[in-house]
């Protein structure tokens, strides 16, 4: 398999990334979703959010990889016979994807920001983006929150649309997104 798209089907680096970002995802949810697990101020919680805040700049990171690599390369052709309306939905559900991949860190970065905390990222402390404001940080709170809600049916729409095709239009919507078999 060739790191570049052709085509036909994704590259190693288009599939690795997809895989990865997955995994991200799932891990920086896993955090904000168990740290309710544990008492307020204790030292268990307190690291779920560290690690939720810098696991979601790590999107960021990686979401800008994915864009520089999709707009350099090619991407597969769309199936044929693909009605006009999947068409559209799918372009729909990655753009939203793609705002919610990009949106949510730069939110989360702007609430640590308002609140006056510091932005760790992997031992570096990264600058604001804003000033403080007790306004801005409940604003971009409540957005960052509801976006992240919507985060769990975008993933799941996008999940079953590849199932869908995979076992009921039994085109290789799927396969093309996933490691090459030998």
């Amino acid at each position: 398999m060739s790191w570049r798209n052709t085509e036909v089907r994704y590259g190693w680096l288009s599939v690795g990334l997809h895989w990865v970002m997955l995994l991200l995802l799932v891990a920086v949810y896993a955090c904000m979703e168990l740290r309710s697990s544990f008492p307020k101020g204790s030292g268990l919680r307190e690291g779920l959010k560290t690690w939720h805040f810098m696991l979601g700049l790590s999107v960021l990171v990686l979401v800008s990889v994915r864009l520089v690599a999709r707009f350099m390369g090619t991407t597969p052709i769309e199936q044929a016979g693909t009605p006009q309306w999947q068409k559209l939905l799918a372009r729909l559900t990655y753009f939203a994807l793609y705002a919610l991949m990009i949106g949510m860190p730069i939110l989360g970065w702007v609430i640590l920001s308002a609140d006056g905390r510091p932005i760790p990222f992997f031992g570096l402390h990264l600058p604001p983006l804003v000033g403080e404001s007790e306004t801005v940080a409940e604003w971009a709170e409540e957005i960052h929150e509801t976006a992240g809600t919507a985060g769990y049916f975008l993933v799941g729409l996008h999940a079953a649309a590849a199932l869908f095709h995979h076992y009921v239009m039994r085109d290789n919507t799927l396969r093309r997104m996933l490691p090459e078999r030998r």
